[in-house]
């Protein structure tokens, strides 16, 4: 029997390893594969709720006196007088004297006229005398009226209504030189004192009204269509919109009661919004106080809350469900739908939408990392409030 060569030895078993291995992997079996779906994302959800109500507008402004004066000097002279509410924050009624200037020289300036008046008068009189003892000397001819002396009887009478004048100046200067106001308000600054001589002409004070307060506020013009009224609105005995106006003060947030008065018939040509005018009746006074625990005080910022229309038909969803672009994030059947809304109303709190949405739908209040269509997610009730802006990132 023939045998193999040593030298092919080797390649031989090398050729049968690899026609082993080679049979071996045809026949192994096939791994099993699986794919993993992405992971669901948690996300707090709130419902869509029927939008029934009042369309609340809020807009900012700040606290204006209706009447802020320079209160300035009529006369010339030194003040023998002060009032002790003459002073920064002094509290002061209609007609009360303020301040008082020496008015030794407009006495005697009222007792001259005076003395002039009566001499006119006397001068009147001897002139109709005059004009008819000529009257009745001439009686028959034809006589001038220089003869009848009704020039002279003329010039007496202009004389007396000059006299008359001067007197009343004299009087209404001296009357001056006691200085009031004629409405009840209070002292913002004061810029004289007692003993100094002021010139007619003169700044004394700064004072303002606490009959009424006034406050100008922005609207946009979607809240502008919320309140429902035309440019150039003016409020009347029969309506006039309810406005609250919200401020902190002395660590509480106060309220206070006002009404829409006006909108005004131009746009803001540099903010490009429309400016309305709110009243709060007498800020200052004691039953606003005892409401408000505060006077609604000139120079507060302030937010204020305005009445408008009623909605018969809408939708609302929370404020934090809307998104940029008029977007709001649906969860249908566990996945995102991204849905475009018509509004109507928006405020801090509420949306009013028209069309995009259906009752009871759950809309997404916390904010979404990267959304997609489609994408899949977990809803989680959130209440009326349940998380915060930290809880929102949270569940990202």
């Amino acid at each position: 029997m023939m045998r193999m060569p040593r030298a092919l030895l080797p390649v031989g078993v090398i050729v049968i390893t690899i026609a082993v291995v080679f049979v071996l992997n045809a026949n192994k079996p096939e791994p099993e594969t699986s794919v993993e779906e992405p992971r669901a994302r948690s996300v707090f959800v709130d419902r869509v709720k029927t939008g029934e109500g009042v369309l609340n507008i809020v807009t900012q402004g700040e606290v204006q006196s209706r009447t802020e004066i320079n209160l300035v000097a009529e006369v010339s002279g030194k003040i023998v007088s002060v009032s002790p509410e003459f002073t920064e924050g002094g509290v002061f009624s209609a007609g009360e004297t303020l301040l008082k200037i020496e008015d030794s020289d407009y006495q005697i300036a009222v007792i001259n006229a005076q003395a002039e008046v009566a001499r006119q008068r006397t001068i009147v009189d001897q002139g109709i005398a005059d004009a008819e003892v000529a009257r009745q000397q001439l009686a028959g001819k034809n006589a001038s009226a220089l003869g009848l002396k009704q020039p002279q009887l003329a010039e007496a009478r202009a004389g007396l209504l000059a006299a008359q004048a001067l007197l009343q100046q004299a009087e209404l200067n001296l009357a001056r030189t006691e200085v009031s106001l004629p409405f009840s308000g209070r002292i913002r600054s004061e810029s004289v004192g007692l003993g100094q001589y002021v010139t007619a002409g003169s700044t004394l004070a700064e004072a303002f009204s606490t009959e009424l307060a006034e406050i100008r506020v922005p609207l946009t013009d979607t809240q502008l269509q919320s309140l429902g009224l035309p440019i150039g609105f003016q409020s009347s005995e029969e309506y006039a919109p309810q406005a609250r106006v919200f401020a902190q003060v002395a660590g509480e947030v106060r309220q206070w009661q006002g009404r829409l008065i006006r909108v005004e018939s131009a746009f803001d040509s540099d903010t490009r919004v429309l400016f309305a005018t709110v009243h709060v009746d007498q800020p200052y006074s004691e039953e606003t106080i005892a409401l408000s625990g505060m006077p609604l005080a000139v120079g507060l910022y302030v937010t204020v809350e305005i009445e408008g229309q009623t909605v018969g038909e809408g939708l609302a969803i929370p404020r934090d469900a809307l998104r940029t672009g008029s977007k709001v994030y649906v969860v249908d059947d566990g996945k995102l739908d991204i849905r475009q809304v018509t509004i109507q109303h928006s405020s801090e709190d509420e949306v009013i939408v028209t069309a995009g949405l259906s009752l009871g739908e759950q809309v997404v209040v916390s904010a979404v990392r990267d959304p997609i269509q489609g994408m899949r997610v977990s809803p989680l009730e959130s209440g009326s409030a349940l998380q915060s802006a930290g809880q929102a990132e949270a569940v990202q």
